[in-house]
């Protein structure tokens, strides 16, 4: 990477400079200018971009003051398969290997070429009439355009590659940079609060899989396998159908889910006028150098009523041998599969317990050092997919997951994050989601199964899990499912 020091022109005029020389032009890698910005509504600006019709990426993480929204496509990597972790990194390393970047961004892991996107569960190409259609078998973006904010400042990064990089592209950004900004403002939520249009749209079920009776004889299935030592754990995921008179409105959806998620992170993904969106709690992996942070969630129970009622079901969560059992599995399958790589690995003595809005978790902190930066892609592709979200043995797991779930996973359970040019970001697991699509949202939830789970608690548990997503499009109107 070349570094240049453009800090004194606009954003048309820094690109235009970083064009000049050898190595440029048509064919040429990546040209990339940051600068310092005033601060924006991430949501609004989300808003704005599809608006007009864009690409557009949003990722929060409000507990941290960290918000990235990437617009438009400069560049792209779409592999597929079980190495598509390996061949995404390989591309943008090759990318960015003799990238011209101005000096603004270094230092700051977001502040400069980005990319955003997901790697999908099994990394298989989806049916292109199916809900995942345009999403791809995994998809990781670099936008034209990326707004980044965190406590140490905001900035505007411009991207152009190839036979795009060129003094006009460079001007054209700029101009629709103007616009969104200003459309931005406009839309943004007004100082007395959020004002839901429509409020709270009317929600029914259309639809679902696998249904509650092949939901219980599943679930029993399993926990016999388990019983008889032939798994671990299993995660049995379901998908569930909504549909609305009129249409839902993602922006409003957004804000709900970080006025009601903020411990967690907040996404959403647009393509072709669908809107992959959720609320994690869940982190697969973040790399800063040779130092790495993961976690393991597993076990889960509803929230109380109140302080009393939620302290005590906690006590219940945290003395539970099924959901301590489920942890300890995912615990020992992360240690097991960071091992042979770390030189030093943390992983907390007990598990703590996650509050959410609607359910609880039991959660492990775990963190280490490598002997030399792996980035963030190797070590996401070495844990993915955890028995939080697969089972224990793995490929067993997820051969039955293949064959009795009933519907594709897509992006769901999957990798979703952003990446920086230094090959550090973030990874977190694609949960408490669901695809918007006009009037219509299709939502995903799944329940680890273990020897002693119970069909009907285990329904439950993810009913309440869903509510996340539903109460931030709506009102479910029956509850059908």
């Amino acid at each position: 990477m070349t570094i240049r020091d453009l800090a004194d022109a606009g954003l048309a005029e820094r690109l235009s400079d970083l064009l000049e020389g050898p190595g440029t032009g048509p064919g040429a890698g990546l040209i990339a200018s940051t600068t310092p910005i005033d601060g924006l509504d991430p949501v609004a600006l989300f808003a704005a971009a599809t608006e007009a019709g864009l690409e557009v990426a949003l990722w929060l993480r409000p507990s941290e003051d960290l918000a990235l929204v990437g617009v438009g496509r400069a560049w792209d990597v779409e592999p597929d398969g079980p190495d598509r972790f390996s061949a995404a990194e390989a591309a943008w390393r090759s990318l960015v290997r003799d990238a011209r970047l101005d000096r603004s961004q270094v230092g700051e892991g977001v502040a400069g070429p980005v990319l955003l996107g997901g790697m999908g569960f099994t990394g298989r190409h989806p049916d292109p009439s199916s809900v995942w259609g345009p999403f791809g078998p995994a998809s990781l973006v670099l936008p034209e355009l990326l707004y980044a904010s965190t406590t140490d400042g905001t900035w505007l990064t411009a991207s152009l590659v190839g036979g795009a990089a060129s003094a006009s592209e460079a001007r054209r950004l700029e101009r629709a940079w103007d616009r969104l900004a200003e459309r931005a403002h406009g839309l943004a939520p007004s100082p007395a609060g959020i004002v839901a249009r429509p409020v709270f749209a009317p929600l029914s079920v259309a639809g679902g899989q696998p249904t509650k009776n092949v939901w219980r004889r599943l679930v029993g299935m399993f926990a016999g396998a388990v019983g008889r030592g032939r798994l671990d754990k299993i995660v049995l995921a379901r998908r569930v159908d909504l549909r609305s008179p009129v249409e839902l409105d993602v922006p409003n959806a957004l804000r709900r889910l970080v006025a009601s998620a903020p411990e967690s992170t907040i996404y959403a993904f647009r393509r072709d006028g669908r809107t992959f969106l959720g609320a994690t709690p869940e982190r697969l992996v973040r790399t800063e150098g040779r130092r790495f942070r993961t976690m393991a969630v597993a076990g889960t129970i509803r929230r109380g009523a109140d302080a009393v009622e939620d302290a005590a079901l906690a006590a219940e969560l945290m003395d539970s041998d099924k959901n301590r059992e489920e942890q300890a599995i995912v615990v020992d399958a992360i240690r097991d599969l960071l091992a042979p790589l770390a030189e030093t690995l943390e992983v907390a003595p007990q598990p703590s317990i996650m509050p959410l809005r609607f359910v609880q978790h039991l959660a492990t902190e775990i963190s280490g050092t490598l002997p030399d930066a792996h980035g963030l892609l190797a070590l996401g592709g070495r844990l993915h997919p955890t028995p939080a979200v697969g089972g224990e043995p793995r490929e067993l797991a997820l051969a039955l997951q293949d064959e009795h779930e009933g519907f594709d996973r897509g992006w769901y359970a999957g990798p979703v994050g952003w990446l920086g040019v230094d090959g550090d970001g973030e990874l977190c697991v694609a949960l408490r989601c669901g695809i918007v699509d006009r009037t219509r949202a299709t939502l995903f939830a799944g329940c680890g199964v273990v020897a002693d789970s119970d069909p009907d608690a285990e329904w439950e548990e993810s009913r309440i899990k869903l509510r996340a997503v539903v109460s931030a499009l709506g009102r479910l109107e029956d509850e059908g499912e």
